[in-house]
């Protein structure tokens, strides 16, 4: 597909009341795999390329979140007046995640960059021939704010008569749902530059870290609410309650030991496959030797 520029983009980050009703998604449920996918894409990137682009790959929950598990580049040449999409490549890629997981089906697609131009408008076009409404998707690899920022859009066209004035994309909620070992990969990938991966160890110290920053936001909030300095919410209160009653009542006595012996069952985990590794690295080098022999 080739087609030239002559849109008009409008970018909104806060929602907006000029908003059409074509913007009716929520929220957009984005797992981590995705955006270390669009990331390996940029990495592996053509030298000429600018951005990469690709299709997203979820499903459309019943609250109309959209749910945005996989993706896949899809290969294009953009210049400053057209673009073109390699749409035969788009539609064999397809066909082989539906024969792998056919639930999943095209809920938008991605670019890397700061943001929408008018080239994001034609390509927005082709897959909104595709599916209803689509999510585009931007994952800023240039870190532009100093980070890797993430966030999602609608479109809509606005329009005077039969003429179109311009592309409108709305910015609509990012939900990121990680868990603790997806975060840390995360954050490191994020930041603009890192000395080394961390290990199991700093991963956890990290959590650990962020844990207790939570838990003193939680102490001075019940403190606030009890001086009559800060408002009470009853949900906030739920939420609280909930998380201590689902606290075992130990003893600090048993806790420790209960963290002792943990420990010394990984540590014997490590010693055992430790030993396993060396067997294995003697025994090939005995094997060498016997058929030199």
């Amino acid at each position: 597909m080739a087609a030239a520029s002559d849109h008009t983009v409008l970018q909104f980050v806060s929602p907006s009341s000029t908003a059409s009703a074509t913007t009716s998604v929520l929220t957009a449920r984005i797992h981590p795999l995705v955006i270390f996918n669009v990331c390996d894409c940029f990495v592996r990137r053509p030298d000429s390329a600018e951005r990469v682009i690709g299709t997203l790959l979820g499903s459309i929950l019943a609250d109309g979140t959209v749910d945005i598990r996989n993706s896949y580049a899809v290969p294009h040449n953009e210049s400053s007046d057209q673009v073109a999409v390699d749409i035969d490549y788009h539609h064999n890629m397809l066909a082989s995640h539906l024969k792998v997981n056919p639930k999943e089906i095209i809920v938008g697609w991605y670019s890397t960059g700061a943001g929408v131009n008018g080239g994001s408008a034609l390509i927005h076009d082709f897959y909104a021939r595709e599916v209803t409404n689509p999510i585009h998707l931007t994952v800023d690899t240039g870190f532009t704010n100093g980070e890797g920022t993430i966030k999602a859009f609608v479109s809509s066209n606005l329009s005077l008569g039969d003429r179109q004035l311009a592309a409108q994309f709305q910015e609509i909620p990012v939900d990121l749902r990680m868990v603790d070992a997806e975060r840390v990969g995360f954050d490191v990938l994020k930041a603009t530059a890192v000395d080394k991966l961390p290990n199991d160890l700093e991963g956890m110290e990290l959590t650990m870290e962020r844990l207790l920053t939570l838990i003193n936001d939680v102490y001075k909030y019940v403190d606030g609410v009890v001086e009559g300095q800060t408002a009470p919410d009853n949900n906030i209160g739920r939420f609280i309650a909930d998380a201590v009653a689902s606290l075992p009542k130990l003893p600090p006595q048993v806790f420790d030991n209960l963290v002792n012996d943990s420990l010394q069952d990984q540590l014997l985990l490590l010693y055992l496959s430790s030993i396993t590794r060396t067997q294995l690295s003697l025994a090939e080098k005995l094997n060498t030797a016997a058929q030199m022999l």
